[in-house]
């Protein structure tokens, strides 16, 4: 605690306490800092005081300010004192915090009845053990090293590790060498998106139907971002050609998000073939490859050429989004140019982190955990199926049987149906038109509905209400 005015920090008995004193004497200056932190909610119910006496030695004040300025406060009702307990700052006296119940509630209040958002993995299936596991490992076994300064593509434990798993689940062709670690697809495509800008690249061609974030990433890079038409066969290679300012195509081949159609083998081919013949390149956004239901995942776009293909991968969907864990595969030419965009002294994801994902890798926990979740969605997505034809045969469901969503339509009548807006948003659900790129000139129509994030218990539920809506 500090003089009139300023900021102090008072270090007592491993407690660290913030004050600000005003004037006056010094029981009543401390009585002001007292009511001001709680009313301001920094000190919450419950938040233990220090002792008198340490409090005292490191105020600089006498002992006996302090006993009197908390027995005021606990006959004031701020402060609880208990025997044997010490003091705490009490339930009753937070006038500020009153408001916050009201909050909370009115927050609860929005929150959707039932979570069936796109793209979010079931979190309650998280491998909380195997992961703890592999955290242990991981420190016990770090090299010195690991605790400084990291290399901003980082740790080469992760990047081998990552380099194996992805030749072989994924059908990559690549070395840790090419690989950056990042943050998540959305650091990813930005640093791609800052270094074609700075390579002379004017124009990154995105599909008509995706996130509208990744869009936004592509414009605040300088990038123009013109949209491409979507098929029952994927993106339609064939525009790309009558567009010489495109520099680079952002793709979602395996499952596009959110039409969920898969791109067929020979616009796969043809896309390689554009790249190849305009040195340009395709950032392929492997959005949730790994899940496939009816077949084998289908082989990620960059094993078909390598220097051509920016391959974005992300642990969000098939582990957890607050693991803050993505990677980039780059061509050789541009490794340098995208790790730039990191800067010299940028941190990348925490290498506990790092490493334990690297552990769980080449221990095999991943595969497993994949392997599992895959059952468990593609279970889902076959019942929600089912449920679809049952309750609501005019409706459809599309796309392969893949991802963690579906897009649901029924010739316009599911968003425009009167009084049915509500109800989606209580179930999370998404209306298409949210993912149309303004350049679109399709006419769908559609709700996107995730079936991965509701935990085992509650799917059941989720999905009879959703059923229950459609017309």
């Amino acid at each position: 605690m500090s003089d009139q005015g300023a900021a102090g920090s008072a270090r007592v008995s491993g407690l660290d306490l913030h004050l600000i004193r005003g004037g006056g004497g010094a029981r009543a200056g401390l009585m002001d800092a007292f009511r001001e932190a709680i009313r301001s909610g920094r000190l919450l119910p419950g938040t233990r005081l220090p002792s008198s006496r340490a409090l005292a030695a490191d105020l600089g004040v006498g002992r006996n300010t302090v006993v009197r300025t908390y027995s005021e406060l606990v006959n004031e009702g701020w402060l609880t004192a208990r025997h044997g307990s010490g003091t705490e700052v009490s339930q009753r006296g937070v006038e500020s915090v009153r408001a916050r119940p009201r909050l909370r509630a009115a927050q609860a209040l929005r929150r959707p009845v039932h979570d069936l958002r796109p793209g979010c993995p079931d979190l309650s299936s998280f491998p909380r053990e195997e992961w703890v596991r592999a955290v242990k490992r991981a420190v016990g076994a770090a090299p010195l090293d690991a605790f400084g300064y990291s290399d901003t593509s980082g740790r080469v434990e992760l990047r081998e590790a990552l380099a194996r798993y992805l030749a072989r689940a994924r059908g990559l062709r690549t070395q840790a060498d090419n690989i950056i670690v990042c943050s998540g697809a959305a650091e990813g495509l930005r640093l791609v998106a800052a270094a074609l800008a700075a390579a002379g690249v004017k124009a990154v061609a995105v599909e008509e139907f995706g996130l509208p974030a990744q869009r936004r990433t592509l414009e605040k890079a300088g990038l123009a971002a013109p949209a491409i038409p979507i098929d029952t066969d994927g993106a339609d290679i064939a525009v790309l050609d009558g567009r010489p300012n495109v520099g680079a195509v952002l793709l979602t081949p395996s499952h596009q998000f959110p039409l969920g159609v898969a791109l067929h083998p020979d616009r796969r081919a043809a896309v390689v073939e554009w790249a190849r013949r305009r040195g340009s390149v395709i950032i392929e956004d492997d959005y949730d490859g790994e899940f496939r239901y009816d077949r084998a995942p289908v082989g990620a776009l960059q094993g078909l050429d390598p220097e051509h293909v920016i391959f974005l991968g992300t642990a969000s969907k098939s582990l957890a989004p607050g693991l803050r864990l993505g990677w980039l595969v780059v061509p050789d030419h541009l490794v340098d140019a995208v790790a730039r965009q990191k800067g010299e002294t940028e941190e990348t994801v925490g290498f506990v982190n790092q490493l334990a994902m690297a552990d769980f890798i080449e221990s095999g926990a991943y595969d497993r955990h994949i392997r599992a979740m895959r059952s468990q969605y593609g279970r889902r997505r076959h019942q929600l199926v089912e449920a679809v034809k049952q309750h609501s045969p005019a409706s459809s469901v599309g796309g392969v049987p893949a991802g963690l969503h579906v897009l649901l339509e029924q010739a316009g009548r599911l968003t425009s149906a009167d009084g049915r807006q509500a109800a989606w948003k209580r179930l999370a659900v998404e209306p298409l038109d949210l993912f149309r790129h303004p350049e679109s000139r399709s006419v769908r129509d559609g709700l996107v509905a995730g079936f991965a994030t509701p935990s085992p218990s509650a799917w059941s539920g989720a999905l009879e209400a959703l059923v229950r809506q459609l017309p």
